[in-house]
């Protein structure tokens, strides 16, 4: 199993969402944010941030902002 929570991981998860949405028509935008060490994992983590709503895209692919 990969962690998804260290910097590597994270770039691939990102990647990977982009790439899902981008082949169903959708314009997804991910983000990765360093979190730091976190005692409670004893690791340092990344978290993701998309500019999705409810794990749902907000524009299709090329529409125009308003």
């Amino acid at each position: 199993m990969t962690d998804l929570c260290d910097k590597d991981g994270a770039n691939r998860l990102a990647a990977k969402i982009q790439d899902f949405w981008r082949k169903r028509g959708f314009d997804v935008v991910v983000e990765m944010k360093d979190e730091g060490f976190v005692s409670t994992m004893r690791s340092a983590r990344t978290d993701l941030r998309s500019n999705m709503i409810n794990g749902m895209p907000t524009k299709f692919a090329g529409a125009e902002a308003s």
